[in-house]
């Protein structure tokens, strides 16, 4: 069986113990059985396609590299640097002058006006779970380093806007949750909605997770049209039966988002042009050879959906982009895995939202909990490393073609202008006009702020 069969053979411990959490859905309708009922609610208002742009409200997609992308095989790539401590595939030229980033993103290279690098981040946490709590929520984590003891920056979004737009969710986790994204104190009103469904392969989108009543489920449905139809004989069977009545609020509100025209657009992703589809990439899972690596699902159209969903006016994606956890021959998972996949499917989305009017009010965020070793260890790859790491970040008013801060000589450490994960946050809140001094009551009744400290990045804007 393939590495991807098995989380329980591939990275480090703590790697494969957060791998194996099976996270509930939110979002759940009664009526329907078990199951997590968040996708309905992600409706493409495509009238906000043809809107002035300067009206629509800023949104954040967050592209999450989980597992700790390597800067040097990546945007920090160290040519100079000696042997074994340089990026392993070169340095290319960008569109940029002076600006070199890692030799297999090509395509991202050809649009580097239109992003920006910082190179000097760093928090000193080497711990998975631990460095997710501290990029989530800027704050350090509590005893268990899978439980948010203060709110992630999606969760603090749907309490800032959920109630402006009650027929959307405005916190959106693509598929599932992960360590670091919960809502704490804040309570589950304010967790992420999954969509469950994963839009990573080719052919149809269904919606596996969603069981009718009378057994029926959307996998089984072939084709949009049997999905369309079938919408609309659950609403008919539920209205005459009084089910409806005996719902409570939130669930009639689910189920009427379930049930909606709006819904029956966001569930059709074959909608989007197949020319679309194809510039993001239907790439293939990269199956690791061996047991001790890790593997990279097909995740290309998990991007394309983020971009449908800020279009339709959810405030904040987050989009899982995992596992880059590059312990052993690290340089082949990169070259055969994630790079050309995250090639394709990054410059088509910041082009993309270029092209359609988006990327102006939409602020496009690329990292991951932390970097990797600066030396490659004896089994070609490289290890954790919260010492320093990269970041790219896109829109919502980052000037591209821009580098912050500076790593040493081998990528060990940063030389000038350091930066936190708090200040990329501040930077992100001020985006979304969130004011990062307001406090939030914990269980114990003892206010917090958002961000305990950290200030905008003003060399990005």
């Amino acid at each position: 069986m393939s590495q991807l069969r098995h989380p329980t053979q591939i990275g480090c411990e703590e790697f494969r113990r957060n791998l194996a959490l099976d996270r509930r859905g939110f979002l759940r309708v009664g009526a329907f059985g078990a199951g997590a009922f968040s996708l309905p609610q992600l409706l493409r208002h495509e009238s906000m396609a043809a809107a002035d742009v300067t009206k629509r409200q800023n949104s954040v997609i967050l592209l999450w590299m989980r597992g700790g992308p390597s800067q040097h095989e990546t945007w920090d790539p160290k040519p100079e640097a000696p042997q074994d401590y340089r990026g392993s595939f070169g340095a290319m030229r960008t569109s940029v002058p002076g600006i070199h980033i890692c030799d297999l993103l090509p395509k991202s290279a050809a649009i580097m006006d239109k992003w920006s690098i910082i190179r000097s981040l760093a928090h000193g946490n080497a711990g998975h779970s631990a460095a997710d709590q501290i990029v989530f929520t800027g704050y350090p984590p509590g005893p268990d380093p899978a439980v948010n003891v203060h709110p992630s920056i999606g969760s603090v979004v749907a309490k800032e806007f959920q109630h402006l737009d009650p027929e959307l969710p405005s916190y959106v986790m693509i598929p599932k949750v992960v360590p670091g994204v919960g809502p704490a104190y804040l309570g589950n009103t304010f967790a992420a909605f999954e969509t469950k469904a994963d839009p990573a392969n080719e052919g149809p989108f269904s919606l596996p997770d969603l069981s009718m009543e009378g057994g029926m489920t959307f996998d089984r449905l072939n084709t949009r049209s049997k999905l369309l139809s079938s919408l609309d004989t659950l609403r008919r069977e539920v209205d005459a039966g009084g089910q409806l009545e005996s719902m409570d609020k939130f669930q009639q509100k689910a189920f009427a988002m379930v049930t909606s025209e709006k819904a029956r657009r966001a569930f059709d992703l074959d909608a989007e042009p197949r020319k679309v589809r194809e510039r993001y990439g239907f790439m293939k899972p990269y199956v690791a050879p061996t047991p001790d690596r890790c593997g990279v699902p097909a995740w290309s159209q998990r991007m394309l959906l983020a971009r449908r969903l800020v279009e339709a006016g959810v405030r904040l994606v987050t989009v899982d982009l995992r596992w880059w956890d590059t312990h052993v021959k690290g340089y082949e998972t990169m070259r055969d895995g994630f790079l050309p996949r995250w090639d394709q499917a990054y410059s088509a989305l910041i082009e993309d939202l270029d092209e359609r009017g988006l990327l102006e009010s939409t602020m496009v965020l690329a990292w991951g909990e932390f970097g990797r070793t600066p030396k490659v260890n004896k089994t070609g790859g490289r290890d954790h490393w919260g010492r320093v790491f990269s970041a790219a970040m896109a829109g919502g008013g980052i000037q591209g073609g821009r580098v912050v801060g500076e790593s040493d000589s081998i990528g060990g450490e940063p030389k000038e202008n350091i930066k936190t994960p708090q200040d990329v946050l501040a930077t992100v809140y001020a985006h979304l006009g969130i004011n990062v001094r307001k406090q939030y009551k914990d269980f114990g009744g003892r206010p917090f702020p958002i961000l305990p400290d950290g200030k905008v990045i003003g060399e990005l804007l």
